[in-house]
């Protein structure tokens, strides 16, 4: 009598899921690819924005992003609070940027960079009018880095739109290797599975 062998399926269930999580690393690769051709053109944007004549204070949040990078003024009418973060001067070299929080004319607060010193000693500085270049910042989306330095500081290093974060690419690159790694995986094990299947 002879033995009937019986064909052996492939997983249906198995086979779909590890197909929609191809797809989905697929589809966030291509994601990626996406944002990383809109970061390259806002960073264009913004490094031509460096060329644009000088705006006023972005009082408004909705203005800020078109403000960044932008030459700005403020007049600085109380010092609210002082401080000193980590920062770089304008040739590279790590110290501390001392900052300062201003009530400004006209109604408002503005985070000011005033400029860089090697220690964290606060230098004094209490109002005045204050002009240099719009960088990014956490607080309020702004800051103004002073652009000549004041209270005796050495010059900040001015915000550069190259310092925005860029790594678009190497995540898309990161999914398609993890989508092909998670196919050659399943199609070995699929493999593997159809010759047991096959033998027996």
């Amino acid at each position: 009598m002879n033995k009937v062998v019986a064909h052996p399926r492939i997983p249906l269930l198995p086979t779909i899921l590890v197909i929609a999580a191809i797809g989905t690393m697929i589809a966030l690769g291509f994601w990626q690819l996406q944002r990383l051709a809109w970061k390259e053109a806002l960073i264009a944007r913004y490094a031509h924005a460096q060329d644009l004549p000088a705006v006023a204070w972005p009082r408004d949040p909705a203005d800020r992003a078109d403000a960044l990078y932008r030459r700005s003024s403020v007049s600085c009418e109380r010092v609210i609070t002082s401080g000193a973060v980590a920062g770089r001067n304008v040739k590279g070299d790590s110290g501390w940027a001392q900052t300062a929080r201003c009530a400004i004319g006209g109604g408002g607060n503005a985070d000011i960079v005033l400029g860089w010193s090697s220690d964290p000693a606060l230098h004094a500085f209490t109002a005045g009018e204050i002009v240099g270049r719009i960088g990014p910042a956490a607080r309020d989306g702004v800051r103004l880095i002073a652009d000549p330095p004041l209270a005796g500081l050495a010059a900040n290093a001015l915000p550069d739109p190259r310092d925005l974060p860029n790594n678009h690419l190497a995540y898309a690159v990161q999914w398609f290797l993890f989508a092909a790694t998670a196919a050659v995986i399943y199609i070995l094990a699929l493999r593997k599975r159809l010759r047991a299947g096959a033998g027996r």
